[in-house]
């Protein structure tokens, strides 16, 4: 059976809750199975994300360029600017690199499988209100009984290695 391709993973949970950690270690072990990976990350802190150093790409998009790409040595860079980059979108251009998984980092309310991370008793709201979450990651150990008591799937404490291991293996699954 062929993996389907690319598959879609969403890591989602309020700011400072461990996503990019997670992510990070989750991106290695789906590269040691051998399979292609690449992110989109929601910047949800308000503004313009910060594009480090690109002076003349950021010219040319201030002279109305709507795209700009850099590439040097092996790095592509590409800016965009004056049209929402939905997230459909966003996907059907990573697309182009033939990857095996795409991993969404934020983008809460998109309906992909998604691992829920809940900093605190207050973020348990979040299991209501986000959609397809098939795991969790807690950062309290007296939330798991909360958790377990009202919803029946997998989850884990914040610095429990058995979360990446689960959603590598639940990845590779997804298979038709």
């Amino acid at each position: 059976m062929a993996l389907v391709k690319p598959v879609v993973f969403q890591i989602a949970g309020y700011q400072n809750s461990g996503k990019t950690t997670l992510t990070t270690k989750l991106i290695k072990a789906l590269k040691d199975r051998g399979l292609k990976t690449v992110t989109i990350k929601h910047h949800g802190h308000g503004g313009k994300p910060d594009a480090a150093d690109q002076k003349d790409s950021s010219k040319h998009l201030s002279a109305g360029a709507i795209a700009s790409i850099v590439e040097g040595d092996g790095r592509l860079i590409l800016q965009a600017e004056n049209f929402q980059h939905s997230l459909e979108k966003q996907i059907e251009l990573l697309k182009f690199f033939d990857p095996d998984v795409i991993l969404i980092e934020g983008y809460k309310q998109e309906n992909y499988p998604k691992i829920l991370f809940l900093r605190d008793k207050q973020d348990l709201i979040l299991l209501e209100m986000v959609k397809n979450v098939t795991a969790v990651v807690y950062w309290m150990e007296e939330m798991r009984d909360m958790i377990t008591a009202k919803w029946s799937m997998p989850s884990f404490l914040i610095d429990d290695e058995a979360a990446i291991i689960w959603i590598a293996e639940s990845i590779q699954g997804l298979k038709k």
